[in-house]
C-alpha cells in the first residue's frame, strides 16, 4: 500500500487535488480501485500536510430488486474510522426494465454521477474522489480516439460549478496491476460486479485492445500518459 500511496500524493501534490479543510467522499463501489483509493487517502489524511476529513458513500444499484449486501465494506469502513453511506436507488430497474437501453453504459454512468454528486453535497463535502488509474485514464484517451475521432481524457481534477463540488482522482499515476496487488495482500473486500453489461461494455473491449498492444508496447499506458501532459490535454 506504501506504493499506492506515494503514487498518490504524487498525483495530489501535482494537481492540487487536496486543500486544507476539505471533505472528501469517496465513491466506493466494492471494486479493487475504490477500495485502495479509499485505504491509501485514509493512510495520507494520518499525515499529509493538508488536513482533510472522509466520507465513503457506495450507490447500490438494487440488481433484481433487491438491497445489496455492503456489510463487508461498512466492517472496512468502521476499521478505518471513516463515515459509510449507502444511497439505495432504483438505477437497475430503471435502466434495465423500464427503459430497456440497448447501450445503457452511457446513460448509468451519467445517472450513477449525477446520484453521487448530490449524496457527497448532501454529507457536506466539497470534493469527490473516484477510482479511476492509469490504465483508465489511457483506455479513455483510446476509447475517445477509436470511438469519437477526438483527443482527449477525463481530466485528474475537474470543478462541477452547478453543484459546487470538485472531482478528483488520486490514482492516476498507479498501474491497475500494482491496486490489484494491494487489493490482494490487505485482503480488502472486493465484490464482483452483477452489471450484465460489464463483459460485453466498449470498456472492456478496449481493455482487450490495449493488453494486445502492450505486447508488443509494454509501457503503451505510461506513453500515452506522458503524451497527454506534454500536450496539456484535458487538464493533463
Amino acid at each position: 500500500m506504501r506504493k499506492i500511496e506515494g503514487l498518490a500524493r504524487a498525483a495530489i501534490q501535482r494537481y492540487r487535488m487536496i486543500e486544507p479543510g476539505d471533505r472528501i467522499a469517496v465513491g466506493v463501489s466494492g471494486g479493487k480501485d475504490s477500495l485502495v483509493l479509499l485505504c491509501a487517502l485514509q493512510a495520507l489524511s494520518r499525515y499529509y500536510p493538508a488536513p482533510f476529513r472522509l466520507y465513503a458513500v457506495t450507490l447500490d444499484m438494487r440488481f433484481g430488486g433487491e438491497d445489496g449486501d455492503f456489510s463487508a465494506i461498512e466492517a472496512l469502513c468502521q476499521r478505518l474510522g471513516v463515515p459509510y453511506t449507502v444511497k439505495r436507488t432504483e438505477l437497475a430497474s430503471v435502466i434495465f426494465d423500464v427503459r430497456k437501453e440497448s447501450n445503457p453504459c452511457s446513460l448509468c454512468a451519467r445517472m450513477r454521477r449525477g446520484i453521487l454528486h448530490d449524496t457527497a453535497k448532501e454529507l457536506g463535502c466539497n470534493k469527490l474522489a473516484l477510482g479511476h488509474h492509469r490504465d483508465d485514464a489511457a483506455e479513455t484517451f483510446l476509447m475517445n480516439l477509436r470511438s469519437g475521432g477526438t483527443i482527449g481524457c477525463f481530466s485528474p481534477v475537474t470543478y462541477l460549478s452547478r453543484k459546487d463540488l470538485t472531482m478528483i482522482r488520486p490514482l492516476i499515476y498507479c498501474p491497475e496491476a500494482a491496486i490489484a496487488a494491494a487489493a490482494a495482500r490487505e485482503k480488502l473486500p472486493v465484490a464482483q460486479s452483477r452489471c450484465p453489461q460489464d463483459p460485453l461494455g466498449n470498456r472492456s473491449k478496449t481493455k482487450d485492445l490495449m493488453a494486445a498492444m502492450q505486447e508488443d508496447c509494454p509501457d503503451l499506458a505510461e506513453k500515452i500518459i506522458a503524451a497527454l501532459q506534454k500536450g496539456n490535454i484535458s487538464g493533463w
